[in-house]
């Protein structure tokens, strides 16, 4: 069928449909443009990627990125940017250095830090190191909120009562073991978050066939034993995960964990056996306060 025939039959004119196609080219174009249509929304998991890709993370911690398996570890906790974080004793930020630009638009960042007037240089280094960071890139970090938690001396509180959504820690429940005050750390811990809330454990691993030290001095704890302790103040048991494992470290060595990369504490003495295990063999747990 001829055009000018299509034209008598829907009683349109050349000059009127040429209108009429130019306002329906309009219409795919704006709607091309509008962000909920055809623009491509960054995911949770894509911001996450590129925060960890960010160039204001140090060379010197992208390298242990294969140990520590940040994007994985954090999606298995269910972190999202619209949350509020509790991270407990960040050190000298590792962790932080994802966290708080992760979060700054959407959600809120909570560090439970060691005490400004501490006692123990390690502990000093490490704030300062940790503030340094935060007052490098403010505008990367946004607003992040510091409380205190030194145990045995502070226990808290970490955050305001039923605040969080997330609460998270890294290798530090050998620590509170040391100071006796593994129990109270939890009990404040579950204080902190809502109901629904999750707790997040990462921690070198103990073999099962090694009686627990209560004390922890090798920095090694049994799986079964933060199960049971996070149990007994009232968690609820979610799911483990093997992200962080490393079937090569024996957990047992000289200097204990501290033999290991980062810290070679033997120094020169056997250092590349060490390096060739890599980092320590890690637990990663996931609890929830229950409804």
């Amino acid at each position: 069928m001829k055009i000018q025939s299509m034209f008598k039959i829907i009683n349109l004119r050349p000059i009127t449909l040429n209108y009429l196609l130019i306002s329906i080219l309009l219409s795919f174009t704006f709607l091309s443009c509008s962000p909920n249509v055809a623009t491509k929304t960054e995911s949770a998991a894509e911001k996450l990627a590129k925060v960890i890709e960010g160039s204001h993370r140090p060379e010197e911690n992208k390298v242990r990125d294969v140990y520590r398996n940040p994007q994985q570890t954090l999606e298995f906790f269910g972190l999202r940017p619209d949350m509020t974080v509790v991270e407990i004793s960040p050190g000298k930020g590792w962790y932080t250095e994802i966290l708080g630009p992760y979060l700054k638009d959407k959600g809120e960042l909570i560090l439970a830090t060691f005490a400004k007037n501490s006692e123990v240089e390690y502990f000093q280094k490490a704030n300062k190191a940790l503030q340094e960071k935060l007052d490098a890139h403010k505008e990367l970090y946004g607003k992040v909120t510091m409380t205190t938690f030194e145990p045995p001396l502070i226990m808290g509180p970490v955050a305001p009562a039923n605040s969080a959504d997330l609460l998270i820690t890294f290798r530090n429940v050998h620590n509170w073991m040391q100071a006796k005050k593994e129990k109270e750390a939890f009990q404040e811990f579950y204080k902190a978050l809502k109901p629904g809330g999750i707790f997040g454990i990462v921690e070198h691993r103990e073999k099962l066939s090694k009686t627990q030290d209560l004390e922890a001095k090798s920095g090694y704890v049994r799986e079964d034993f933060i199960i049971e302790l996070a149990e007994s103040v009232g968690f609820k048991f979610v799911s483990k995960s093997e992200i962080n494992a490393n079937y090569l470290d024996s957990a047992n060595h000289p200097e204990g964990v501290w033999t290991l990369p980062p810290s070679l504490r033997l120094k020169d003495k056997q250092r590349a056996y060490y390096l060739s295990l890599g980092e320590s063999d890690r637990m990663t747990l996931k609890f929830i306060k229950a409804e």
